[in-house]
């Protein structure tokens, strides 16, 4: 079986496939009376038809190492995950090679972290490692098919290093 060594997440690593959303660096603005730092505008929402929609998913924890059989992705619209805990989560993405998944990469987030995938991009399906798997998604509502999946001939196996 082929392996998929979990990486820890940057937005430089990550920039290919999508936004990290954290609150790094100073806030852009200070709001509600001095109290409240705003991080503004941290992630590239893009549909081609629909609107944002915004649904919460309670995804049950994997364990590693973990076979990993599909992945999927969305032509018609971006994808945010963000946790409603302050727990870390793991996340699958593959670069495409002519319509198909190449190799697939792993990440893994920080507390505090959330990601929003890019339009079109190869990823694995909702991943938390711990419980509670409560995550609010924001993705394309609207008309028509918005989903590919991907099942792979040979599984690939996600480990730790």
């Amino acid at each position: 079986m082929k392996t998929v060594e979990i990486r820890p997440i940057s937005a430089e690593g990550f920039a290919p496939f999508g936004d990290l959303i954290d609150c790094t660096g100073a806030p852009d603005k200070i709001i509600n009376q001095g109290l409240c730092g705003r991080y503004h505008d941290r992630a590239q929402l893009a549909f081609t038809t629909g609107c944002a929609g915004l649904s919460l998913f309670n995804a049950e924890p994997r364990a590693l190492p973990m076979p990993l059989l599909m992945v999927e992705r969305h032509p018609e619209g971006s994808q945010a995950f963000i946790p409603m805990s302050e727990t870390g989560f793991l996340v699958i993405v593959a670069p495409d090679a002519g319509g198909a998944p190449g190799q697939p990469l792993a990440f893994e987030t920080q507390p505090g972290q959330a990601i929003n995938f890019h339009r079109g991009t190869w990823h694995g399906v909702l991943t938390p490692l711990t419980a509670p798997g409560l995550f609010a998604v924001v993705d394309r509502i609207g008309e028509g098919a918005n989903l590919e999946e991907h099942w792979f001939d040979t599984p690939y196996q996600v480990i730790r290093p």
